[in-house]
């Protein structure tokens, strides 16, 4: 028995292909949108520190622990580690034993029956009992085995290894976007604080204004027109101020799902995005991105596991080799059972070979070569999505950042006007219609400037994603760059463990 599985063991595993090799696809040698020559500098695993916000670490710090989204994502790499063990088992043989043990008693005789008061009423036919006491005993252990030798469980199975590997570049695309989701929420709280602060400094400058000109007007020196112009202009400035606090609360309560904890565990209070640093990033070459997006990854290993499902889908079409055996012991007395005569040994051998099966075969290659196909065309894009992600936000932070400069300038002559008009008006040598001007376009430049500063915030957040955030890919093929698949952190990335810890 054991030479037989040997000799089929040994040639289980042919390979019917076809072999992976990835799929070809246009790199562009240089950045099209980059502005700069400085040396590259990629995302650190924990590039969120370079904004130098204790409360964006501690938000993010939350959120890669309690966020539900990505609890999901290490639950599902959980199930697909065991997904691999399970069709890894197709490849060893199985093993079980069994033990039955099996009484029977049979014959004829007499049977008295008596009544109430114990005499005999009348017997049974026969004047004597005889019976017959049958036991039988046994014990074995059976073994069965597929010969693998199309190498169709062998597909299976790296096609479930792939697929463990995708769930894992999965869990890190996750956590990319669940980190740059908080970071934009904060930022966009920051900036309405600042817009916020904006609207209650106009607010307190239009209400000076309002009191000198009704000085003014007191005095004979301003009309009742002049005063109801600037009483409109308060009025407005002041209904501005509940739109914006209701956006940052709003900004505010969607952190708690961000961070997995209710609305009204979140105690962080914004300050100003003037307080924030902007650190500095440079992508390198565009041929590099592809090794630090793990969308691109994940796609990739996706097109692993279909093409192992092709290999599967062909070995289908050969026969099925299984082999079973079973050895073990046999005896009518228990004192017996393990003596001399008492073996059995049993082996038996069955092939299976598809005849007609109405085409069922076929269609399950044809679409397996279908999936194939079109994940080779969502790994393609995934591609040139990341390579426009990069030039977008590239362009977006270049562009911001002379728009930002810009609107400083503009800020700065508007507040120049405002205080000369305001010192005119109270000196009266220069009419309303003036004063009204110069605060408005103070107003709509300096909030500008607040919006602007989000946007080039925004665009380096884009960035800092587009380049895959801090997560660098391991080294070695997919999809044995995890051989044992144990579930825990990716090199380079900044996923969760999974484990004992979420249970």
């Amino acid at each position: 028995m054991s030479l037989g599985f040997v000799l089929l063991g040994s040639l289980a595993g042919c390979n019917l292909g076809p072999d992976y090799v990835r799929p070809g696809a246009e790199l562009p040698a240089k950045w099209r949108a980059s502005a700069t020559t400085a040396a590259q500098a990629w995302p650190s695993p924990e590039w969120w520190r370079g904004f130098r916000s204790p409360e964006l670490d501690t938000l993010i710090a939350l959120a890669r622990a309690q966020n539900l989204d990505i609890a999901a994502a290490i639950a599902r790499v959980r199930q697909a580690d065991a997904q691999v063990r399970i069709a890894g088992a197709a490849l060893l043989p199985t093993l079980d034993a069994t033990a039955t043990g099996n009484y029977q008693r049979s014959g004829t005789g007499s049977r008295r029956i008596t009544g109430t008061s114990g005499q005999t009423l009348f017997n049974t036919a026969g004047s004597s009992s005889r019976y017959t006491d049958f036991r039988q005993y046994s014990t074995a252990a059976n073994i069965s085995y597929e010969a693998d030798f199309w190498g169709k469980n062998a597909a299976t199975a790296e096609s479930a290894r792939a697929s463990a590997v995708f769930s894992r570049f999965d869990q890190e695309v996750v956590a990319l976007t669940v980190v740059t989701n908080v970071a934009t929420t904060w930022f966009t709280a920051l900036d309405l604080q600042d817009r916020l602060a904006i609207a209650r400094q106009n607010l307190s400058d239009a209400e000076k204004t309002l009191a000198v000109i009704r000085a003014r007007l007191a005095a004979g020196t301003a009309t009742a027109l002049d005063v109801s112009q600037q009483e409109a202009l308060v009025a407005g400035q002041r209904a501005v101020i509940p739109n914006l606090q209701n956006q940052l609360e709003q900004q505010l309560i969607g952190l708690g799902i961000l961070v997995g904890r209710p609305p009204e565990a979140i105690t962080a209070r914004p300050g100003t995005l003037e307080d924030l640093a902007l650190p500095a990033v440079y992508p390198g070459l565009p041929s590099e991105l592809l090794a630090r997006r793990p969308d691109v990854a994940e796609a990739e290993a996706q097109l692993v596991a279909a093409n192992a499902d092709i290999k599967a889908a062909r070995a289908a079409f050969f026969p099925t080799i299984q082999l079973t055996g079973s050895a073990g012991y046999q005896s009518l007395a228990l004192s017996s059972l393990f003596g001399p005569g008492a073996t059995v040994i049993s082996l038996a051998a069955n092939l299976t070979q598809p005849i007609f099966d109405a085409g069922t075969l076929r269609g399950q290659l044809e679409q397996s070569r279908g999936r194939y196909d079109e994940l080779v065309a969502d790994y393609r894009k995934s591609i040139l999505q990341a390579f426009t992600d990069v030039e977008n936000a590239l362009t977006a932070l270049r562009y911001t950042a002379e728009q930002l400069a810009l609107q400083e300038q503009a800020v700065a002559i508007a507040k120049r006007a405002a205080d000369i008009a305001r010192a005119q008006v109270a000196a009266g040598t220069v009419d309303i219609t003036t004063v009204l001007t110069a605060q408005t376009t103070l107003y709509t430049d300096e909030d500008n400037l607040a919006q602007v500063r989000l946007a080039h915030f925004q665009a380096l957040l884009d960035l800092y994603k587009a380049l895959g955030g801090g997560w660098s890919r391991p080294a070695g093929p997919i999809p044995d760059q995890f051989p044992g698949l144990s579930p825990g952190r990716i090199e380079g990335g900044f996923a969760l463990p999974v484990g004992d810890n979420l249970k």
